[in-house]
């Protein structure tokens, strides 16, 4: 992996910053990064404020957004909430429904089925709508570029308000109102909310309009920050905030059924955004994936924790089917790429199986760009078609490789790092020959090799108890705002080094220029650097500080990211 030093601020900024705040060089430096140059701004990221969340009406289209629901509730007309199938989907049915029942909205819940219906707002979800009485459809987390569909609900008479922030298409759909940051006509100051935190400022703009109190907003803003965490939106400006509260929300066990997966996978302690990403959302997900995602819906939605209880055990049981299919299908998957010598030296990886699962594609992508790190597309059949997802490497805009390619395809949407596609059988050959063409005009040699950002050069010394108390309130950690990241030279280790559990590094680290400061430190997987220490050659490691509790202690513990010769 190569290290790349992010650019540092000048000396004299440094120096003021850490004097105004009374704090080290260090934290001076990581703040200054992060846009932090002064009092009042150190202020507002240490110590967010929900007076920074933006006025909702500064959107495009919220005022016709929130004058359609209104209408709706005091007609008595019946509003359909529509969501997507995965965390950020789901968690925005659960709220914008939720919120619509405690304001005396007639209001339902639709999420399509990921088999039989595929990505976003479906003709047969349409139907459901006009079948069953519903006048006014609310989608999130998706329908922005759902134009053909938005047409036909408009021809049976069905309202729909879009919101999304998914990347719009040349034409905006003909809804009642389409809510999005990310239109290229809406001068709504932040552009990187989550599908949910647009519903949440939709419920935000009804809450004051009908002149009501924010504070009952704030119960629902455990799920805009899993939505966050899950979505890997940047946790910055109002997402940062967003975020911060919404933190407090989940780790008050409010939601019958956060509190039932937290207990179901024995978690002791307060939940962090890496929690959220790799403990709550992957099981949230699985049952879009695997299942349907109305369970998951039914999870988040539950009022009391013994049916909670229920829900989380069969989608706990559904994420444990889903990693045995994971690892199946990844296996497969190397085998294909490593038996041909033409794929190994591609740019890109786009493979195909018929029999793979349609909701585990993405992850398989993801497992794949950890090996060979390309732009990687894994693809399956349903219903005649191929069907899959992208993902693509840190430096390289997967989503804009693939539009260049759109002629070849039924559909596609996503994100710069990610996105879903289908096509036709017949286009895949040559599908696969555009796509490497299209990646190799701008992709350099340079992109393709892993690369991890580092905050700054430390001596170990500059690490001490104060530091990292400083440290743990750069937090909520995510895009734009990750965890520090440090490099020291010529380190070595005291002689205690040791392979445990499954080729991890347990070590004691020092500088020879001052070897009575000392680390313990943990480099999982990288258990064939023992020789190097053991042979005492000086190390650069690249780190990230962390607390380490054991037995009733805690101390700092440094988490080895990396290892270089000096």
């Amino acid at each position: 992996m190569k290290w790349k030093l992010k650019p540092q601020p000048d000396a004299d900024h440094i120096i003021k910053l850490a004097s105004v705040l009374n704090a080290d060089r260090v934290s001076a430096t990581l703040l200054l990064q992060r846009g932090v140059t002064d009092f009042d701004s150190a202020k507002d990221f240490f110590r967010p404020s929900l007076t920074l969340l933006h006025d909702p009406f500064l959107m495009k289209d919220m005022d016709k957004g929130v004058e359609r629901v209104l209408k709706a509730i005091e007609e008595k007309e019946k509003i359909l909430v529509y969501g997507d199938y995965d965390v950020d989907g789901t968690t925005s049915v659960a709220l914008f429904y939720s919120y619509l029942k405690s304001v005396g909205a007639e209001a339902g819940y639709y999420i399509p089925d990921r088999y039989g219906e595929g990505y976003g707002i479906s003709f047969k979800g349409i139907d459901f709508a006009k079948e069953n009485g519903y006048s006014l459809v609310v989608s999130l987390d998706c329908g922005i570029k759902a134009n053909e569909k938005i047409d036909y609900a408009n021809g049976k008479g069905v309202d729909f308000i879009i919101c999304d922030h998914h990347l719009p298409g040349d034409e905006i759909p003909k809804a009642y109102a389409v809510l999005d940051p990310k239109r290229k006509d809406c001068l709504y100051p932040y552009k990187e909310l989550s599908g949910c935190g647009v519903g949440f400022k939709l419920a935000q703009a009804i809450q004051q309009t009908l002149k009501k109190p924010f504070e009952e907003l704030k119960s629902y803003m455990d799920l805009v920050a899993i939505s966050i965490a899950a979505d890997i939106v940047p946790v910055t400006g109002e997402n940062r905030v967003l975020c911060y509260f919404g933190l407090q929300e989940v780790n008050k066990m409010l939601r019958p059924g956060i509190k039932a997966l937290y207990q179901l996978n024995n978690l002791k302690k307060e939940l962090t955004v890496t929690d959220l990403v790799f403990v709550i959302a992957p099981r949230i997900n699985a049952a879009g994936r695997i299942d349907h995602a109305m369970r998951a819906a039914e999870l988040l939605l539950s009022d009391n924790i013994a049916e909670a209880e229920k829900f989380a055990g069969g989608i706990n049981q559904t994420n444990t089917n889903r990693k045995e299919i994971d690892q199946g299908m990844t296996a497969q998957a190397l085998e294909m790429i490593d038996s041909d010598l033409e794929l190994i030296n591609k740019k890109t990886t786009v493979i195909y199986n018929e029999s793979w699962h349609k909701g585990v594609v993405g992850i398989v992508a993801s497992r794949l760009i950890e090996k060979y790190y390309r732009p990687t597309i894994v693809l399956t059949k349903s219903d005649g078609v191929l069907t899959g997802s992208a993902r693509s490497v840190k430096n390289f805009d997967v989503h804009s490789a693939i539009e260049a390619c759109s002629d070849l395809l039924e559909q596609f949407g996503g994100h710069r790092h990610a996105a879903g596609l289908t096509m036709k059988p017949e286009n895949f050959e040559t599908f696969v020959i555009r796509f490497e063409e299209e990646v190799s005009k701008t992709i350099t040699e340079d992109d393709l090799i892993p690369e991890i950002d580092v905050d700054a050069k430390i001596h170990f010394n500059e690490i001490s108890p104060r530091f990292f108390s400083i440290l743990k309130q750069f937090a909520p950690h995510g895009p734009g705002n990750m965890t520090p990241v440090f490099v020291t030279d010529n380190i070595m280790d005291t002689g205690w080094a040791r392979v445990v559990g499954n080729n991890h590094l347990k070590l004691e680290l020092y500088q020879p220029d001052n070897p009575t400061i000392k680390f313990n430190a943990i480099a999982f997987d990288k258990g064939d650097f023992l020789p190097f220490f053991q042979k005492k050659l000086p190390l650069n490691v690249c780190y990230t500080v962390a607390e380490n509790h054991y037995n009733g202690n805690t101390s700092l513990q440094l988490v080895v990211r990396d290892i270089q010769l000096s």
